[in-house]
């Protein structure tokens, strides 16, 4: 097979999808892999480290797309990048199509194949080309959360840790999953009060244990939102539904009620943000006032730390693409149905059920659309945005 690596072109995004061992892995085993210029130079991977693995160098995105039969990205394809795609071609990447009706239209109108990271699942029942992600971006959210409390960003001027004398902040976190972890690990560490809200009693148990009582548990309801939200110097939001918008767990009233100057980061806003004061923001401007609250919504936090990101996240990819580039991607999909819950999209079919709920779209069963024979079914049209304040799932 050949696979193709373009450079990333979204916003200060400079991760990229395969590392050189990755790209050894399949030139070993015969394959082709072609890597466009430059795509990995910012974070010290240079074409000739590519080239020592046995990638061939090409000059642009577009001699990528052209002749790769499998094109590994790191981030959702661009409007410009969705017009390189072609039928029956394979893009594996994140997507978050959730909330992204003009990226599912171009991908559907594309006749390409999208199979998303975020949404291929493991034994365990857990994410697993998710986590790695998750992990950086639970702990960069707090990094990200103590610069927004500073004087210069319109915080409230509190250092999360405190000093002898003087009460530490208050830390925040809608969801205990692998990001609510990571950022209550780090916000422990920095000496903060630490609250974790999750609706699952056996993981508020886990954390309580991992924690060894440090930290503070809360069972998930409308009240024990708002109250945590209204004392909080600092709230992160970590919840996930599989491949569908994140919940709105946080009302624009009770960001009014917030505190003024203090911070709000939505690690769920690449599926729509579970606060409804949030908007999607860039590493250029992550941050902005509103309702005298600073909100982080950085669509790509990890992008941030692109090195650490990309290693982790290609030890995470990379049996699955070698798979794909093995068994060739319809019976990959046949073999694995873990792999097999990855597919969003196959040739003008939304094949996975939580895109098609949240868009109004109709919907194909993946085993359908790849046995060629899928027919479609309607799904109700989505709720509206300001809908749907129930319980956090965890990321």
């Amino acid at each position: 097979m050949r696979i193709g690596v373009p450079k990333e072109i979204k916003d200060h995004e400079y991760r990229v999808g395969m590392t050189p061992p990755g790209v050894l892995e399949l030139t070993q085993r015969g394959h082709e892999v072609l890597v466009e210029h430059n795509a990995g130079h910012a974070i010290g991977i240079d074409d000739e480290h590519y080239q020592a693995a046995g990638a061939a160098i090409v000059p642009d995105a577009r001699a990528v797309f052209a002749s790769a039969d499998l094109v590994v990205k790191v981030k959702e394809p661009q409007p410009s990048e969705i017009a390189l795609l072609r039928e029956g071609q394979t893009l594996f990447t994140y997507l978050h199509l959730a909330p992204d009706d003009d990226q599912t239209q171009g991908l559907l109108d594309s006749g390409a194949i999208a199979i998303a990271y975020e949404t291929v699942t493991d034994d365990r029942g857990g994410l697993p080309l998710l986590a790695p992600m998750s992990e950086v971006a639970g702990r960069m959210s707090v990094q990200a959360g103590a610069s927004g409390l500073e004087i210069e960003r319109g915080g409230r001027g509190v250092l999360l840790g405190g000093v002898p004398g003087v009460s530490q902040g208050k830390v925040v976190i809608i969801g205990g999953g692998v990001v609510g972890a990571n950022a209550a690990f780090v916000a422990n560490g920095m000496g903060a009060s630490v609250t974790v809200i999750d609706k699952a009693q056996r993981r508020m148990a886990e954390l309580d244990f991992q924690f060894q009582s440090l930290i503070t548990t809360l069972y998930s309801t409308s009240l024990s939102i708002e109250q945590a939200v209204l004392e909080a110097d600092l709230v992160i939001g970590a919840v996930l539904v599989p491949g569908a918008e994140a919940p709105r767990l946080v009302t624009r009233d009770m960001v009014k009620a917030m505190k003024r100057g203090s911070v709000i980061v939505d690690v769920a806003i690449d599926q729509g943000g579970c606060f409804e004061t949030s908007r999607p923001t860039t590493h250029s401007a992550p941050y902005y006032v509103e309702e005298g609250v600073v909100h982080y919504c950085v669509t790509n936090m990890p992008g941030a730390v692109a090195r650490t990101s990309t290693f982790a996240l290609n030890n995470a990819t990379l049996p699955f693409i070698l798979r794909l580039a093995e068994s060739g991607v319809t019976q990959a999909l046949n073999e694995d149905s873990h792999l097999l819950q990855g597919l969003n999209v196959h040739k003008g079919r939304v094949t996975h059920k939580a895109v098609a709920d949240a868009q109004g779209r109709d919907y194909t069963d993946p085993v359908e659309a790849i046995s060629g024979c899928g027919g479609k079914t309607r799904m109700p049209e989505r709720s509206s945005p300001g809908s749907g304040h129930g319980s956090p799932v965890r990321r």
